[in-house]
């Protein structure tokens, strides 16, 4: 394994996509250990706008009472932002997403994921009303489309250019999320050669 170091990366992800929430996990426990120094950004991609088929159509300039798969919580993690707890709330909802199994397009349930994660509950109503709140997911999904290709999530970016799209079977658990992130980075982010990987479906047994 590679000696301790810092590693940059941006990775584009959705509250709602399963994988993010595995590979957030795998993030965090490698975080938490000696290996390496991570810097990650995350940054938004919506799968809703890009599953959509309505040419003109966009999930950040939708109207405020249309039912937006997966905005509100863009929404929240951008209000959380401007409380200086963008990560609290994102740990939070993708638990309460992922783990938990609660509907994080739900207002009520929002609010309380954020009441837990410590935020003014006031200040964050209010900042989740503000209609320039999903500015930063208009511009950073159109950079991931435009700019970098991405097609889902998780993506990750990381410094030298270099770019993968991560699914993982299942969450990452310390000590084994150094090593399985190590290889990851090997292949993803050091051998540009390898463009795919794809392990086929075994059949079933009958």
């Amino acid at each position: 394994m590679a000696g301790p170091g810092i590693i940059e990366l941006d990775v584009f992800f959705d509250f709602l996509c399963p994988f993010v929430y595995r590979a957030s996990v795998l993030l965090e426990n490698v975080a938490r250990s000696e290996s390496r120094r991570l810097r990650v950004n995350w940054r938004y991609f919506s799968l809703t706008q890009v599953n959509s088929k309505d040419d003109g159509w966009t999930v950040w300039a939708a109207p405020a009472g249309e039912r937006v798969r997966g905005r509100l919580a863009f929404r929240a993690a951008e209000a959380a932002r401007r409380q200086d707890a963008f990560e609290p709330l994102r740990t939070a909802m993708l638990l309460a997403r992922h783990r938990d199994r609660l509907d994080i397009d739900d207002d009520e349930v929002v609010d309380r994921v954020a009441a837990e994660a410590g935020l003014d509950l006031h200040r964050f109503r209010t900042d989740m009303a503000d209609p320039a709140i999903l500015e930063r997911l208009a511009a950073d999904h159109t950079e991931a489309v435009t700019a970098l290709g991405v097609f889902g999530t998780p993506t990750f970016v990381f410094a030298n250019g270099e770019s993968a799209y991560v699914r993982l079977s299942s969450p990452i658990e310390a000590p084994e999320a150094d090593e399985v992130f190590e290889r990851l980075v090997s292949v993803a982010s050091l051998e540009p050669s390898i463009l795919e990987i794809k392990r086929p479906r075994k059949p079933s047994p009958d």
